[in-house]
């Protein structure tokens, strides 16, 4: 799959911090590409030099092989749903989406974000999962090579929050347009994405598959980020993988949290060190609970 979007070492310096630091990223044509990482990691201002609100000190941007980073923002065939939609309140739905373009025919773009019917609402009569949808209309009617998101689940609750989850993703299988994804919820970033970007102060430390940066972390940072992990002896273990047994590591259950399909376990060592397991309902335990906690080697991950 060719990349229809690069960055070539791209730095980028404010008079306090460097937020980005020589950053190179080959984004496939039509992915779901996430980038990750905590608050400050250095996400957004990568966004935002894609987008052209900021400028890179150093560095190239390419979109379809053409160098961009010299361009202003409305030159760039890149569009950016913000965090907080930036929607027009006194318009309707119809009155939003065609936005910039009021001659563009928008009725298959409604269609695609399942808007049809709604054209003529405004948007205190939408639900907050039917505003995300309006500003991904009104971005995707002006057919963008590549469609920017930056945290825009973020300000949905929950169970709204997976509902949508699971509609943008079908809409990007379903358009074809590439979508460079901002979050820094790892279940999100997961669930979403086809390639993942892992950002810690500045500088991707890993970039691969959901399942590859999962499963396979190549720094201490990813592992602990991407999920929870146990660190027992300098080894990450995974809860999932610790087992309750009749012989192991000794350990006393602290707490017990039911979940339906599992059960979730905390448990101290000897050490004093608080650990965590993943076990079956039908191996609940109280707290004050001794237990033997064992795992295979191949599970564990060493940096």
């Amino acid at each position: 799959m060719t990349a229809i979007l690069e960055l070539r070492g791209v730095s980028k310096e404010f008079p306090s911090h460097r937020a980005v630091e020589n950053l190179s990223l080959e984004i496939p044509r039509g992915a779901f590409f996430s980038l990750l990482g905590p608050s400050g990691c250095g996400k957004t201002t990568t966004l935002r030099m894609v987008a052209g609100f900021e400028s890179p000190t150093s560095g190239e941007i390419l979109l379809n092989g053409a160098r961009i980073d010299h361009l202003p923002p409305y030159k760039r065939n890149v569009n950016t749903v913000f965090q907080n939609y930036a929607l027009f309140p006194h318009l309707t739905v119809r009155g939003n989406v065609e936005f910039g373009r009021p001659k563009q025919d928008i009725k298959h773009v409604l269609e695609q974000v399942h808007l049809t019917g709604k054209e003529s609402r405004r948007l205190h009569e939408l639900s907050g999962g039917e505003r995300q949808r309006v500003a991904l209309a009104r971005s995707l009617v002006l057919e963008p090579d590549v469609l920017l998101l930056d945290e825009p689940l973020s300000a949905l609750d929950p169970l709204l929050r997976k509902e949508v989850r699971a509609e943008l993703k079908e809409l990007q299988r379903r358009v074809g347009v590439t979508f460079l994804f901002v979050t820094h919820d790892q279940e999100e970033a997961l669930a979403l994405s086809d390639q993942i970007a892992v950002m810690n102060e500045g500088v991707v430390e890993q970039i691969g598959t959901p399942q590859e940066i999962y499963q396979s972390p190549k720094t201490k940072f990813v592992a602990s980020f991407l999920g929870a992990m146990n660190w027992i002896d300098g080894a990450g273990i995974r809860p999932e993988c610790l087992r309750i047994t009749r012989e192991g590591l000794p350990a006393v259950v602290t707490d017990s949290v039911f979940l339906g399909s599992v059960v979730h376990i905390q448990a101290k060592l000897e050490s004093g060190e608080q650990v965590r397991a993943q076990v079956a309902p039908d191996q609940a335990l109280k707290p004050g609970e001794t237990v033997f906690l064992s795992w295979n080697r191949c599970d564990e991950k060493r940096f």
